[in-house]
């Protein structure tokens, strides 16, 4: 059988795991030419003197939340090879991101890229703030464990020399001790001369609280989808129906070869890209697929859709649920991840499709996983909506 795709586990399970087997071996688990497919950048992103510097205005309004549709997951299942490995929400659907379902959100402000290792550092320089990585696990949450284990450190991709089977996660991560957001690779790594990469290894409080130092917040799950939709109702990707690539041009950063050892790097890059290298959306965002990861302020359960579609009317402005519930991992609290990131492949995770849902533990971060912040506000139009 086919492995569950790698976002039906967490990080903070697999280092349980890790801690138990006595090793740190902690797991987890597009170019810049217009599409002809998307409308204009100008459509809904207003950008006036008012504006926050580097957000741009989302205008807010109707769309259809969730998917994808059933004929995109057949395209892609016929794409691949025989035999090859397949993402198992393209085999299975991707049953917490159904059914499509009607959302109306207000106007905000939103980033325009990922936050940057640039700006996370005026952050802590302003603040002092240390994030959950830097901090030591503590001995209550792990029973039994090691207590030489108990160290700083995050949970890695690293590289593989060959292919491997794709049941077991802790082939290709591992806990390194001394991993943060300075040291994204563990110590000897360094985030000189990448300021302008996203930030990575920020579990949920990280960035909440750099999002209430910019006085700013994190988006809700409907908020960042609408805006990632760019204007795009009922399409598979933040750019239309339009595969990643099309005549050699790439529309986000993916993996592309055999998961995990062998990205061939198409896209331009093997590994995290820095912010603003492939074409904007609708909306002028920019790497709302692929690349990494992105927190939402929603409480994850796999049923949310579900309870919304029963009640039959247009849904304004949800907020998610009132707790989190993963039958994969019942009492772990996980909020809602979105948007793929360079790790995402039609092998493994396809969910650079932009309906898709990810999910993590609240405290736990990862060097595939960032944040990008949203702020409320009026529309910058004269008597703007």
């Amino acid at each position: 059988m086919q492995p569950p795709d790698f976002r039906q586990s967490s990080v903070r399970t697999l280092f349980a795991i890790a801690l138990s087997l006595s090793a740190l071996g902690m797991g987890l688990g597009c170019g810049q030419n217009s599409d002809p497919e998307a409308p204009a950048a100008a459509t809904n992103a207003v950008m006036l003197k008012v504006a926050p510097v580097g957000m741009v205005w989302i205008g807010g309004g109707e769309f259809s939340m969730g998917g994808p549709a059933a004929e995109t997951t057949i395209a892609l299942r016929s794409s691949l090879g025989a035999g090859e490995p397949m993402c198992s929400g393209l085999r299975d659907g991707f049953t917490d991101s159904d059914p499509v379902h009607r959302v109306f959100v207000d106007g905000f402000w939103m980033d325009e890229t990922e936050v940057t290792n640039d700006q996370f550092a005026r952050f802590v320089a302003a603040t002092g703030y240390r994030t959950v990585a830097e901090h030591a696990p503590q001995a209550a949450d792990f029973p039994g464990a090691d207590p030489a284990l108990l160290v700083p450190g995050a949970a890695v991709f690293v590289r593989l020399e060959g292919p491997v089977t794709l049941e077991d996660p802790l082939q290709w991560w591992r806990y390194v001790p001394g991993a943060q957001w300075r040291h994204p690779e563990g110590p000897g790594s360094s985030i000189e001369g990448r300021g302008n990469l996203p930030v990575v290894h920020v579990a949920y409080a990280d960035a909440e609280a750099y999002a209430r130092w910019a006085g700013k917040r994190l988006p809700t799950e409907a908020e960042w989808e609408f805006a990632a939709r760019g204007g795009l109702d009922r399409k598979a990707y933040a750019w239309g129906d339009v595969r990643l690539e099309e005549n050699g041009r790439w529309r986000c950063n993916a993996f592309q070869g055999r998961f995990p050892d062998a990205d061939a790097a198409l896209d331009g890059f093997r590994g995290i890209a820095p912010v603003r290298q492939y074409a904007p959306n609708g909306f002028g965002l920019y790497d709302v697929a692929g690349n990494v990861w992105e927190w939402c302020s929603d409480w994850y359960r796999p049923d949310t859709y579900r309870l919304r579609f029963v009640e039959g009317a247009v849904v304004r402005n949800p907020r998610g649920p009132s707790d989190s519930l993963d039958p994969d991992e019942p009492g772990v609290p996980k909020r809602v991840h979105r948007g793929g990131s360079f790790l995402c492949s039609d092998q493994y995770c396809a969910r650079f499709l932009i309906g898709t849902r990810g999910k993590g533990a609240v405290d736990t971060g990862s060097s595939h996983l960032g944040f990008r912040c949203v702020q409320d506000g009026q529309s910058p139009l004269v008597g703007g909506r």
